[in-house]
């Protein structure tokens, strides 16, 4: 029996990294799909890739969800779309590491809209069709709420996770009585397309730098994968998870140990 199975999930920011390491899981597990992102060309290939190897339902939504007029069409096109929203996953987001000195206002409201304001006003659109599925909502957060490493600024980045954080606990906290679960997964650094195309751009004694860097601060030695993540967001979505609300899940190799 598949864990998943008919369930309808929305996935923002699903058509590469994390997002779509998600949309594949969900689909192994039965789930139908529909991703949201900014890049038409690239929901597209996702999409293919979906239909060809799982043969689920994936429908796509191309938007930019840090402009908040955007969100409420988004809402009103999934309800178009889905005939329920049984799982929504949050996962689009915005990462530019600059010192503090630095930041201006509009890369700081950049990052707060849409690492905040996007998955908490995409939530309330959806919070009627969730609680009518008794549905879940999975925030994807990060190690640096509680880790910092060398050489990375992160204020901004950090405050909006730290923000999603509070948000999910409160949300929790607020809709459990209407059957309604709601968790974060705190991924550590993870292999994705673009991780790998800024690792690749670094010089080879930089590379070979975070290379021992990674085996000095991660207890596991190496990085994670999009389908670590995957794999913790199916158990949050399903049913073996229906006592659990309200929770930050670090999948993180153990950094936040260290």
């Amino acid at each position: 029996m598949k864990n998943l199975n008919n369930k309808n999930a929305v996935i923002t920011g699903g058509s590469d990294g994390i997002g779509l390491g998600i949309a594949k899981a969900f689909a192994r597990e039965g789930a139908n799909l529909l991703l949201i992102g900014k890049d038409p060309e690239k929901l597209q290939r996702a999409q293919q890739e979906l239909l060809n190897e799982f043969g689920v339902q994936v429908h796509t939504l191309s938007a930019d969800l840090s402009k908040i007029e955007t969100v409420t069409e988004v809402v009103k096109n999934i309800e178009q779309l889905l005939p329920a929203v049984d799982i929504l996953v949050n996962n689009a987001g915005l990462a530019r590491f600059v010192p503090f000195e630095q930041v201006d206002n509009t890369l700081y409201d950049a990052h707060f809209n849409l690492n905040v304001k996007a998955p908490y006003f995409l939530t309330q659109g959806l919070l009627p069709a969730l609680v009518k599925s008794k549905g879940n909502v999975i925030n994807i957060s990060s190690y640096s709420v509680h880790r910092m490493l060398p050489n990375r600024a992160a204020t901004v980045y950090s405050a909006t996770k730290g923000a999603l954080n509070s948000f999910t606990i409160a949300l929790a906290f607020e809709v459990g009585h209407l059957g309604v679960r709601v968790n974060a997964i705190a991924p550590g650094n993870i292999s994705t397309p673009q991780f790998n195309r800024n690792l690749q751009a670094l010089t080879p004694e930089k590379q070979a730098a975070f290379e021992t860097m990674v085996k000095e601060i991660y207890p596991l030695q190496h990085i994670g994968s999009p389908e670590d993540i995957a794999k913790a967001c199916v158990f949050l979505a399903s049913d073996n998870a229906s006592w659990i609300t309200g929770t930050v899940l670090a999948v993180d190799g153990g950094l936040t140990t260290n």
